[in-house]
């Protein structure tokens, strides 16, 4: 049988401009490398900041929702593996998947765990504490689980989403890997080539303008962080990188106060490169953040939140410090930012998280046996999957014929 991936986006890879996008090309280079046929399809439109996938030989598919073209596509592809690009995606198209090809392995990736990502948010917007009980209440959670369920394999990013899906939703291993951002291992080459303490000046703060966390805390930090660290750093600078910033966020820019909305970043490993610490005053949020992650590929320590840092590093000490209110924050920026030992320390930590957590080698092993393990008996590992076979009957009959009937909408003349 042929190696072919049918790769269902959410949207078009923007790798440059989101960590999601950046994740989704190491996955699509993993396949590559494992030649297969890789097929990458979208509803989406393209943007000016989309990856060319035909530049390293992936096949575009535009496709349409609630849309039967979507079946002969299928059938004609035949593919060995489809990978969803986050729930909704899974919802939308993963009953038409079983329905015509049966025989592939159906992954998920979710990016992140959306619905925790909203239940955080909800909480914040209240001032309430967060709860697994609230989290388990939201509909979105319930629609995610399910989609999981429905899955033969999801990726999970997080290693506290890992815990939160094994231990409170007693979610099964065997339908689950935490696989996270892949990189190369950090070596003294690279670590050589990185700019010193002295050569390094500023602050930077990185996040696309359509994510709701990072919108938070750039204003956190325009209304409650940056004024106490530019009182005592009076020469400082915070520059502020991102796509699709909305009016309400370049309307902060301020160079007189030393902030600074600077747009898109052609590279953001440069950009984080040329800062002396990278800050991230996240209060709500999931998944891990990539932001973070390039700081520590690029010698660059961070001030974040418990939410910010999250997942990422196990029990490892963190790449920078950890502060949840605005003064701690502000206080540890300033500390680090002036402090050669303890920063060059915090980049010592950066390396171990790289190299423990994110091996590339490591990682891409991992995910490579595991779909050799299910592809071995894909029949044996569906069956230990009861949850999953019922959802399939009984919830995605209601999702296909709601879709069939949008379809039959959509041809009658208005």
């Amino acid at each position: 049988m042929d190696k072919k991936i049918l790769i269902v986006g959410y949207v078009w890879p923007e790798p440059n401009t989101t960590a999601a996008g950046g994740r989704m090309l190491q996955l699509i280079h993993f396949f590559l490398e494992q030649d297969y046929q890789v097929t990458f399809a979208c509803t989406a439109a393209e943007s000016e900041f989309s990856y060319d996938l035909t530049s390293i030989g992936v096949s575009k598919k535009p496709i349409l929702l609630n849309h039967s073209s979507f079946n002969i596509f299928l059938k004609d592809l035949n593919p060995t593996i489809v990978l969803f690009d986050r729930f909704m995606t899974e919802e939308q198209f993963g009953w038409r998947v079983v329905q015509n090809t049966p025989h592939a392995i159906r992954i998920l990736d979710t990016e992140d765990l959306h619905s925790l990502r909203l239940c955080r948010q909800l909480s914040h917007k209240k001032s309430l504490p967060f709860t697994n009980e609230n989290w388990l209440d939201q509909d979105q959670t319930k629609r995610e689980i399910a989609s999981i369920y429905r899955c033969d394999l999801s990726l999970i990013i997080s290693l506290y989403e890992m815990d939160l899906l094994t231990k409170t939703v007693k979610i099964d291993n065997g339908l689950l890997l935490h696989l996270p951002m892949m990189y190369d291992a950090i070596d003294v080459e690279q670590r050589n080539n990185w700019l010193d303490f002295e050569q390094k000046k500023d602050f930077v703060c990185i996040g696309n303008g359509k994510h709701a966390p990072n919108i938070d805390a750039i204003q956190t930090l325009k209304k409650d962080i940056w004024p106490l660290i530019r009182r005592e750093l009076t020469s400082a600078n915070l520059y502020i990188y991102g796509a699709y910033m909305p009016d309400s966020v370049k309307q902060l820019n301020n160079p007189k106060e030393g902030f600074c909305i600077m747009g898109h970043a052609d590279n953001a490993s440069e950009v984080i490169s040329k800062a002396r610490l990278n800050l991230a005053p996240l209060n709500f949020g999931a998944g891990i953040k990539g932001k973070l992650l390039n700081g520590m590929l690029s010698g660059t320590p961070s001030i974040t939140t418990e939410i910010g840092a999250e997942g990422i590093c196990g029990n490892l000490a963190w790449n920078g410090i950890i502060a949840n209110d605005p003064e701690n924050f502000a206080k540890a920026a300033i500390l680090l930012y002036q402090n050669k030992e303890k920063w060059s320390l915090a980049q010592q930590n950066g390396i171990a998280i790289i190299n423990n957590y994110y091996n590339k080698t490591v990682l891409q092993q991992k995910l490579l046996d595991r779909i050799g393990l299910i592809k071995k008996d894909l029949a044996g590992h569906r069956s230990h999957n009861f949850i999953g076979a019922m959802l399939l009957h009984h919830t995605l009959a209601s999702t296909k014929f709601m879709s069939k009937w949008i379809e039959e909408k959509n041809t009658r003349p208005q």
